[in-house]
């Protein structure tokens, strides 16, 4: 008995998931992308289809498939912070209704609905495109998958769903699902992408500002007109502003950006073949997608040298405030060290003026001792005496003093720090 892994299964069910089932011509498909909320994303928070009273659907994780009825099938997939439910109906099938108002009730806001027309041919599909009334200058057309054709506006109908006309024009039922699902995927992340276009427009003032105060900054910096502390603290209030931009652009600019490689990567496996007189999706893109992701690229990149110019500027300031404490100390240590030296030469001044007086005292000891010789028969010359004890008793005191206090220095020298 093999031992798995607590996440073998969900490893390998996710390269399951997010498949269509074969689609052959001719057939509808409906599908419905929305944001919902964290706790809202779940299958739990599907409502049940009820034709007739009966449950069909409930409950589930993140993928959910199966029929509603007689030629119509599903598919319900959870993303990162989406949800997508897709329809497959036979044309005429009498559950499209019910199944669409069941679609339709879902949670959740909707960021891209669709209808999408799958027939056998192009002569099969040029009387529905032509109902469809699209605007020459705005159809965009092409071939993809090997061979299928089609057509579509990219803008909303009146129901309030995008319209696209699919010819199979004999592609195998595999390659046309894939091809159909990777037009839509490129179209979900698209609309998911260019969520962040007005993020990144809401900012743009706010980083003019914060530029120009930045700019203000290096200016007083540079012409010394404003006291460190004063500059300090607006670099500090700017700091918080930008990072604040950060906080509310970040998360939305980077789902922006991977949702834009994931479009570019899915326009890259379908490799549409252009058609004479019509745009293709490559055109499509270059032409309005991707100016708005450079926009949020750049939002995002002026952000980012906002940030560090801030920083750099903080770091100058840092270290010219630093300078002057440095400065302060020094001046601090020089008088510290006059001090000291004007107190160690008092110091010798009474050092050598202590040794006079003890010298005195020392005298006048040994004169008051000597004094008393006379008593005992011994003759002693006072005046000589003293002369002579005097020098030497001075000499004596200075050479003590100074013995002592060059251990006391020593010691001090000595001692741990």
């Amino acid at each position: 008995m093999l031992q798995d892994h607590g996440l073998r299964r969900d490893i390998v069910g996710e390269m399951h998931l997010r498949r269509w089932p074969l689609i052959e011509a001719p057939l509808e498909i409906y599908q419905i992308v929305r944001l919902c909320a964290a706790d809202a994303t779940g299958a739990d928070s599907i409502p049940s289809f009820r034709p007739g009273g009966q449950p069909l659907v409930a409950g589930g994780n993140r993928h959910l498939s199966g029929e509603l009825g007689a030629d119509l099938r599903f598919t319900w997939e959870r993303h990162s912070e989406a949800t997508c439910l897709t329809l497959f109906a036979q044309p005429g099938t009498p559950l499209i209704g019910p199944a669409l108002a069941w679609a339709e009730a879902m949670p959740g806001e909707v960021v891209r609905a669709t209808q999408i027309v799958i027939v056998a041919d192009d002569a099969t599909a040029q009387p529905l495109v032509d109902a469809l009334g699209y605007d020459p200058a705005e159809v965009v057309s092409c071939c993809i998958g090997g061979g299928a054709r089609i057509w579509s506006d990219f803008r909303i109908g009146e129901q309030g769903y995008g319209r696209l006309t699919v010819a199979a024009n004999g592609l195998h039922p595999v390659e046309l699902g894939r091809a159909v699902q990777a037009v839509q995927e490129l179209g979900n992340y698209r609309n998911l992408a260019l969520l962040g276009l007005p993020v990144a427009r809401g900012q743009w003032s706010r980083l003019d500002a914060a530029d120009e105060r930045l700019r203000k900054i290096g200016t007083m910096l540079e012409e010394g007109v404003a006291t460190d502390n004063a500059m300090l603290d607006e670099l500090c209030r700017l700091s918080l502003e930008v990072g604040s931009i950060g906080s509310a652009t970040r998360y939305r600019l980077g789902a922006t950006a991977a949702y834009a490689r994931l479009v570019q990567e899915r326009l890259e496996a379908l490799c549409p073949m252009p058609l004479r007189g019509y745009a293709s999706l490559t055109d499509f893109a270059q032409r309005r997608f991707t100016p708005a992701i450079r926009t949020c690229e750049a939002v995002a990149r002026r952000q980012g040298e906002l940030a560090d110019r801030s920083a750099q500027l903080s770091a100058l300031l840092r270290t010219r405030i630093e300078t002057h404490i440095e400065d302060q100390n020094a001046r601090l240590l020089a008088s510290l060290e006059s001090s000291a030296a004007n107190q160690l030469r008092l110091q010798h001044l009474v050092e050598g003026l202590s040794s006079v007086a003890i010298t005195y005292y020392a005298v006048a000891l040994i004169r008051d001792l000597t004094g008393g010789l006379d008593a005992f028969g011994v003759v002693v010359n006072h005046e000589l005496l003293l002369a002579v004890a005097t020098p030497l008793a001075f000499l004596a005191v200075y050479l003590f003093t100074r013995r002592a206090r060059s251990r006391l220095f020593a010691e001090r020298k000595n001692q741990p720090r």
